[in-house]
């Protein structure tokens, strides 16, 4: 751990990781206690700050994200990644969740810190997401022995191109259904419950009296809707285990909509307070995980190939996420997903802490 994180600053790597931004750190570079880890987190982001203008946070919750990552004592696992949302405007951090944009530069960042040795053409990376348990599997170009960020793989949501990252992820013994129902009664609302890397509740955009393609800022202009979802999400909570989710960032809630663009269905996501510009890797997986499910809300309208990826629409494009769903003997829905992703190094040096935490009576 470094001595003094305000003058001799913490070794940092900054990160795009799909459609998100992240902070990359070694865990042997933070304090091994938790509450000053974050503690020291929030000073390095800037938090709490609506523009986090004295920190390394954009300003959103897509880009007020960390991965802390280390070796994995697992067996056939090479890396541990925990992942922390970071508040913007709150001084919380929460690992309620994983993120699976930010896991797309978990792979390169391994290699470049040295945690994993690249093995030739292209390097296999098996990655453990502590906030889950589940395992993914990372597959990314290492010529020279480094990682190439250069490609031609496009994904929506990012500029330009950049080199391909496969990623596959599944938990066998995980059901797809935490309350083994394809729909359930929640707030007045038919909803799905679904976790295939991430927890997500679908919605009918319909039921909440919008057409499904809004751009997010006028969906987060409408302070009823944003109620309406929000009381859906908090009674929805306890659903998958979780309790009381009113300080918590899961689950995601997902308006689904007719796809308007040649995929499987449209979608807006709230995570849960602003609304998501794209899709998250791992909200993409559940919610073509759960379409795929008789009786779950989206299926009656969900256009699902026969095989193939599964395109999810969302405000900037598509997301191709890759599914398996399948119901066990007894009756339970389990499900895996591979899709592609692309992550690209930002900037690698030292990151400075502010010498204190602001609180939010200081703000101006």
């Amino acid at each position: 751990m470094v001595a003094d994180p305000v003058r001799d600053g913490v070794r940092c790597m900054l990160m795009r990781g799909g459609t998100s931004k992240g902070a990359y750190f070694l865990a042997d570079d933070l304090p091994d206690d938790p509450d000053a880890r974050d503690e020291l987190l929030l000073r390095i982001m800037g938090s709490p700050d609506p523009r986090q203008i004295d920190g390394l946070g954009g300003a959103h919750p897509l880009t007020s994200k960390v991965a802390v990552v280390s070796r994995s004592s697992e067996p056939g696992i090479d890396v541990d990644y925990l992942f922390l949302q970071v508040g913007v405007d709150e001084p919380t951090v929460s690992t309620k969740q994983t993120c699976g944009n930010l896991l797309a530069g978990i792979g390169p960042f391994a290699v470049e810190r040295g945690l994993v040795a690249a093995g030739g053409e292209s390097t296999t990376v098996r990655i453990r997401l502590v906030n889950t348990g589940d395992v993914a599997t990372a597959v990314f170009a290492t010529p020279g022995g480094r990682p190439d960020y250069d490609g031609d793989e496009a994904i929506d949501g990012v500029p330009g191109t950049a080199g391909r990252i496969e990623l596959e992820l599944g938990a066998a013994d995980k059901p797809l259904l935490p309350t083994g129902n394809p729909t359930d009664d929640v707030d007045g609302h038919s909803v799905t419950l679904v976790d295939n890397g991430m927890p997500v509740v679908l919605l009918r955009a319909e039921d909440f009296g919008i057409a499904g393609d809004e751009s997010p800022a006028e969906l987060e202009s409408r302070s009823d809707l944003a109620a309406a979802v929000e009381r859906v999400r908090l009674a929805a909570g306890p659903l998958f285990g979780f309790g009381d989710v009113s300080e918590q960032t899961v689950p995601k809630m997902i308006l689904v909509s007719p796809p308007r663009n040649g995929g499987v269905v449209s979608t807006r996501a709230f995570i849960p307070k602003r609304v998501h510009t794209s899709l998250g890797v791992l909200m993409a997986a559940s919610v073509a995980a759960g379409v795929r499910i008789p009786g779950a809300v989206g299926s009656d309208f969900a256009r699902v190939p026969d095989e193939g990826p599964s395109d999810i629409e969302h405000p900037t494009g598509v997301l191709a996420s890759t599914v398996r769903v399948e119901q066990d003997d007894e009756g339970v829905w389990h499900g895996t997903s591979t899709s592609v992703r692309t992550a690209r190094k930002l900037f690698d040096g030292i990151a400075f802490a502010r010498p204190r935490l602001q609180h939010p009576s200081e703000r101006t």
